[in-house]
């Protein structure tokens, strides 16, 4: 299956639809139609931080705070930021969800086919760490969003959701 881009007002919809109150951020090329939008938002707050062991961070003291947060990156992030990850969502148990680009990634292949260290290694780290992950290859997927959050209320622990193609 060919992976479709995913319309930003769909996506944006998704997290909506999901509760969340917050999108904790590093700016991320493959979704920056969704950024746009959410930059206009006025239901959702963007929090824009430097690093993705800051977006961890943030996202954890927002939940702390009662709020419902989304975390989105890149995948080059996704390693810049395993230790903390590991740190503050696996041993802190905090369920945070991380929508993360797969920018370059091949949209005839499988992720973990990539030619692409970058993209191909994604799912095996998580898989790795424990972290559950599910790809929004299209619209069709989208159902992920929302059930993300209560996958990872339950576990008790991040869930990651990789966007397979450019946001559109």
């Amino acid at each position: 299956m060919t992976a479709q881009s995913i319309p930003a007002d769909l996506l944006l919809s998704a997290i909506r639809e999901a509760g969340v109150q917050d999108v904790v951020l590093v700016p991320d090329t493959h979704q920056r139609t969704v950024l746009d939008l959410l930059m206009d938002d006025d239901q959702i707050r963007t929090v824009h931080c430097s690093t993705e062991d800051e977006a961890i961070a943030v996202s954890a003291g927002l939940i702390i705070g009662g709020r419902r947060p989304m975390m989105q990156i890149q995948h080059a992030g996704l390693y810049a930021s395993v230790n903390n990850l590991r740190g503050v969502g696996l041993d802190g148990q905090f369920p945070i969800v991380m929508l993360i680009g797969l920018l370059g990634r091949d949209p005839e292949l499988d992720p973990r086919d990539d030619g692409s260290s970058m993209v191909r290694l994604c799912e095996p780290l998580l898989d790795t760490l424990g972290i559950p992950s599910h790809l929004l290859d299209g619209p069709d997927d989208l159902h992920h969003v929302a059930a993300a959050f209560d996958e990872a209320a339950e576990r008790g622990g991040p869930v990651a959701l990789f966007v397979g193609a450019p946001t559109s």
